[in-house]
């Protein structure tokens, strides 16, 4: 049976990333992968952020302490490793503004590209180091990850993508959406944070049970 799954998210949530993998070896063991529609919905974690971001030491010292910060890096690189993801913060010098980056999963939407740029935007932002608040940046993996230039450059200064964005956006905090990643199976049940493939391979077993 073809299943749908919509997922709020946002392109500098490490967890977003590991929630992505999981989810995907998931469907992977049962099969499902080719059969499942994947629709990623925007959640800025920093909508006030200033569109040319600002330094990461900075913006994570703010919120977790410098030291709490460090930490939490390390931690998340051993996690990361163990999902097969090399996460590279002690490159990543900025943290950006991520609603151009919504824009342009959007605008992929449209054009049937929206796993291979989020996939792209993740990869380049936690395993390269890359400011995906730049919009050269965006360029280059909008097209790398099969869009024509034309239609990034368009979705990079749309005016319509950004309503839409933010319109989503609202949605999110009308339905109660505190966090990410959170998931909605079928229009029907949410799944709230990077669950461990073991237990979606559970839970969409049961929805083919019932």
């Amino acid at each position: 049976m073809p299943l749908t799954i919509s997922v709020f998210s946002d392109v500098i949530c490490p967890w977003c990333y590991v929630g992505k993998r999981r989810l995907e070896r998931a469907l992977d063991q049962l099969g499902q992968r080719a059969s499942t529609t994947i629709e990623w919905l925007p959640f800025e974690l920093n909508p006030g952020m200033p569109e040319g971001g600002m330094a990461r030491a900075d913006y994570r010292a703010r919120k977790f302490g410098a030291e709490r910060a460090a930490e939490l890096d390390v931690q998340m690189a051993e996690l990361g490793a163990q999902e097969g993801i090399a996460f590279v913060f002690e490159r990543m010098m900025r943290t950006p503004s991520t609603r151009r980056a919504h824009m342009l999963i959007a605008a992929a939407s449209q054009h049937g590209r929206a796993d291979p740029v989020v996939d792209a935007l993740f990869r380049a932002y936690f395993e390269e180091g890359r400011d995906v608040g730049d919009p050269e940046v965006l360029r280059e993996i909008g097209v790398a990850a099969g869009l024509e230039r034309a239609v990034v450059d368009d979705a990079l200064g749309s005016e319509p993508l950004r309503a839409l964005v933010e319109s989503i956006e609202r949605q999110a905090g009308e339905m109660q959406v505190a966090g990410v990643p959170f998931f909605i199976v079928d229009r029907k049940w949410a799944v709230s944070g990077a669950q461990p493939t073991e237990q979606w391979v559970g839970a969409l077993q049961t929805r083919q049970v019932g």
